[in-house]
């Protein structure tokens, strides 16, 4: 298993949704794209595989977005970046040749690639969006976001020209 950028943004895509849409909100793919830095034709592509598998749930028409498809806590980081096909195939076996002979028995630094990728892939697999969206210091910055948000001046379009 590895993470590429695509993971990357797909699993920040997928905290957005967790995080953002907990009181059953919304969120926008352009505003998703926004955050993260992407086109918003990249972000469709990736959210179209989340929706495939059931991760998430788009609604359509004005006001329309995202939502999880299943329950935070049942959605592992591992979900989210095998949905994408952002893996490695850990059942292939690479067959390798020594003089004229093919041998099945991976050399030792595939061996280790393997372990790696296993050990990855466990503990992905072992973070849920729950777990993060739950987590001590997620909450302080949505809360100090919020405030920020609210604490903000407004500046009126026409009147409060600098």
């Amino acid at each position: 298993m590895r993470i590429s950028s695509k993971g990357r943004i797909a699993i920040m895509a997928m905290m957005d949704i967790a995080i953002l849409g907990r009181d059953g909100a919304l969120v926008a793919l352009h505003e998703m794209a926004d955050r993260q830095g992407v086109s918003h034709s990249y972000m469709e592509q990736l959210l179209s595989r989340l929706r495939k598998d059931a991760l998430i749930q788009g609604v359509r028409g004005p006001g329309g977005g995202y939502r999880l498809g299943r329950s935070p806590d049942s959605i592992s980081f591992a979900d989210i970046v095998v949905a994408i096909g952002d893996t490695m195939d850990q059942a292939r076996l690479k067959q390798f040749k020594e003089g004229n002979r093919i041998r099945n028995e991976p050399p030792l630094a595939e061996m280790l690639w393997r372990e790696f990728n296993r050990k990855l892939y466990e503990f992905l697999d072992a973070v849920t969006l729950d777990q993060f969206a739950d987590h001590p210091r997620v909450v302080e910055a949505m809360r100090r976001q919020k405030l920020e948000q609210v604490e903000a001046p407004r500046r009126h379009l026409i009147f409060d020209r600098s």
